[in-house]
């Protein structure tokens, strides 16, 4: 390939990667939006999700054009093909926050977060989940990104968890059963954006290997 087409491919990954530190900044807001009452930081989440299908928008285009006038085999193929793919997840990932923060606005939520070790747990390992699978693409590190694929497990199944206790404690909280079903939905999202961050993991192994991981269990 010709040096203009590499310092195109270079710029476009960078701009990728710097999509992927907005969206982990805005996880890192939602996180607080959700402990403490702070309206303002809710819809500055919800102001710069209009940024991110902006970029997303801009990345996908590049992507196509660099496809079509340049028809890249090989790594460079797959590299296309990944920025795309992540590109997605990551505004998918934007959205799950924006979710989050809308959630966070309702004033019974910051109470019943506050309450809940279970709620702190799973923002931690869903922001590691994140982090690291950022990380794994900015360096195309396959052991790190197979990490964060075997890491969803324990994800889900702590979800799982935070479900069953909210169904349990339901019928008895019956005049918090608004905040109940908002947590919930903080809950969901998180879990969502591990489910987001497994897909980039598994395309990072696509990209720095070629095999095709998605569908296997962790131990394959």
């Amino acid at each position: 390939m010709t040096v203009h087409f590499v310092h195109l491919l270079d710029d476009l990954r960078r701009r990728s990667l710097r999509m992927a530190s907005q969206v982990e900044d805005m996880l890192e807001e939602a996180v607080e939006a959700a402990f403490q009452t702070n309206q303002a930081l809710a819809l500055r989440i919800v102001a710069r999700d209009e940024e991110v299908d902006a970029e997303e928008v801009g990345v996908e285009t590049e992507v196509i054009r660099l496809l079509a006038l340049y028809q890249p085999v090989g790594r460079d193929l797959r590299l296309l093909a990944t920025i795309l793919k992540v590109n997605s997840d990551l505004e998918r990932v934007a959205d799950c926050v924006v979710n989050i923060a809308e959630r966070a606005r309702h004033l019974a939520v910051q109470e019943l977060a506050s309450q809940s070790e279970d709620l702190r747990a799973l923002f931690r390992l869903t922001r590691q989940a994140l982090r690291s699978a950022i990380q794994a693409y900015a360096s195309e590190n396959s052991d790190l990104a197979r990490q964060v694929i075997h890491d969803d497990a324990a994800i889900d199944a702590l979800y799982g968890q935070i479900v069953r206790q909210m169904v349990a404690v339901a019928p008895r909280q019956m005049p918090q059963i608004g905040g109940l079903l908002d947590l919930l939905s903080v809950a969901k999202n998180l879990e969502r954006i591990a489910d987001h961050a497994t897909n980039i993991a598994e395309d990072v192994v696509f990209l720095a290997t070629g095999a095709i991981v998605r569908h296997r269990r962790p131990e394959q």
